[in-house]
């Protein structure tokens, strides 16, 4: 009797679920819109990319209710073959994926493309949750802190080697959780002056393209590959406070692939500054919500599951509109749950069904 009363009286963040559904409902609309025009010139259907992005929310609903539905501590036990299989991946889509727009990041599937470095981002949430967890020593001085470190090396490597902006998505959020659940300070003050010369070095030595992008970041208009940033601009210029209204953007039609890491301009240009302050404003509820779970999760183990998932989140909101408003060079970062991108959608549904599922087994006081 006494095991059914706690059963009924379980937590769940029904307000996790409400914002997340807000955001692909808005991402919906905004994606219909931005993308119907090309989507009609490139494959004489208006609503390919929102067809698509539907299918790929409810294989994401899908994730989400099984996630949701099986107790989060069951994946600690397989954490580190997630790991391991996600470095798998990521090195056999070097050689085995589909090169689409330069760049051999995905596998083709009957048509439908699979990017394996988004499910490394959720292989090394769950990873350094459970290390964390089952080993509360390994965030206790700076030498097992540098050891966590290395341990995620060889992700980041091969994330790194044809997809940059992924692997600096990894370790922010491999940084950050380390950050929270350490006190070593000082050793991530100096992880992080290694890794910004680490990324510089990269960009300026390893690619070429990499090195043009910082050209074509400080000044866009002398520069082809600034065409998308300029137009961006121009979009969020014309849209003033209130925007032109929904559906009336000029700039859809000249900003390239606009309907994936560039649809914050187009926001910008049919809703004006008060729509995308709205969009920061329901990010910020997210991430309020997500810190509210993590706060109240009955294990170290889903709290840091949740701190995770929010630092994955918050460093792709902050990233995509740094980029949209050319505060930093062109990364190709989307903007979760309203950029187009199926992989995405499934991996961010993905995680906020864990994230119910450290909330549903919150014991309320």
């Amino acid at each position: 009797m006494a095991k059914k009363q706690r059963e009924k009286t379980q937590y769940f963040d029904y307000g996790l679920l409400i914002l997340v559904i807000m955001l692909l409902a808005f991402g919906v609309v905004m994606l219909y819109s931005t993308s119907a025009y090309n989507a009609t010139l490139r494959f004489d259907d208006g609503t390919y990319y929102v067809r698509r992005q539907l299918f790929a929310a409810g294989l994401g609903f899908v994730a989400l209710a099984f996630l949701v539905a099986i107790d989060y501590k069951f994946w600690m036990h397989l954490s580190s073959l997630l790991y391991l299989g996600s470095i798998a991946l990521c090195v056999m889509v070097l050689f085995m994926g589909s090169d689409i727009n330069g760049a051999s990041r995905w596998f083709m599937i009957n048509g439908v493309s699979f990017q394996p470095s988004e499910v490394a981002k959720v292989a090394v949430i769950l990873y350094l949750s459970a290390l964390i967890s089952k080993y509360p020593h390994i965030v206790k001085g700076r030498e097992n802190v540098l050891k966590v470190f290395i341990r995620i090396l060889p992700l980041l490597g091969a994330v790194a080697y044809n997809n940059l902006s992924t692997a600096i998505i990894i370790l922010g959020i491999a940084f950050g959780m380390l950050f929270v659940a350490s006190r070593e300070i000082d050793v991530f003050v100096g992880a992080a002056l290694i890794a910004v010369v680490g990324i510089l070095g990269v960009i300026f030595l390893g690619a070429g393209y990499r090195s043009g992008r910082i050209d074509a970041w400080l000044n866009p208009e002398n520069y082809d590959t600034g065409y998308q940033t300029m137009q961006a601009l121009y979009a969020i210029g014309s849209g003033g406070l209130f925007g032109k209204g929904l559906g009336e953007s000029f700039q859809k039609s000249f900003v390239p692939e606009a309907q994936n890491d560039m649809i914050f301009s187009i926001i910008c240009e049919e809703l004006g500054l008060l729509g995308a302050v709205c969009v920061i404003i329901l990010y910020l509820l997210l991430l309020w919500r997500l810190l509210i779970i993590a706060f109240n999760a009955r294990d170290r183990f889903g709290s840091f599951i949740c701190v995770g998932i929010m630092i994955h989140i918050a460093l792709q909101v902050i990233l995509n509109i740094g980029v949209v408003t050319n505060t930093i060079p062109n990364t190709g970062i989307t903007l979760p749950f309203i950029s187009y991108g199926g992989t995405s959608v499934v991996i961010l549904l993905a995680e906020m069904g864990l994230a119910l599922s450290v909330s549903r087994r919150i014991q309320p006081k």
